[in-house]
């Protein structure tokens, strides 16, 4: 006796559909990690040709001060003894911060320093930094 629908062939086509539904949604996924993944690595090996020139002028003598990137690459720790102190360092990630820390009182100051580099002038005005100039 044959019934009017092959239930069994829909079922089947049914499942086909579903697995290649499955696979195309797993080739998508793993192209968009693949593509993710050379994207970081790219980001991660990058170089930045730009420099920043940090000087501290005036009113830091006698200070125990910190200078930092980013709070995470510490570029000076030490009493400063000699006026004007000069930093020179290569730009080494797309946004910076520069921190500077009274490692007396842990206050610190945070300054952006641009995407194009420069150089930046800091002066100690009535316990506060201040920049004077880029």
């Amino acid at each position: 006796m044959a019934h009017r629908l092959n239930t069994n062939k829909q079922f089947m086509v049914g499942n086909g559909l579903l697995a290649f539904a499955v696979i195309f949604v797993v080739v998508i996924f793993v192209y968009m990690s693949m593509r993710l993944q050379r994207q970081q690595a790219q980001d991660a090996g990058r170089a930045f040709p730009e420099t920043y020139t940090i000087t501290l002028q005036r009113g830091f003598a006698g200070d125990s001060i910190s200078l930092s990137i980013n709070n995470d690459s510490l570029l000076l720790n030490r009493c400063i003894v000699e006026e004007p102190v000069s930093i020179t360092l290569n730009r080494f990630a797309k946004e910076n911060q520069l921190f500077i820390i009274n490692n007396v009182t842990e206050e610190f100051d945070l300054f952006e320093l641009s995407e194009r580099g420069g150089e930046y002038t800091f002066e100690k005005q009535d316990g506060r930094v201040v920049l004077l100039g880029k």
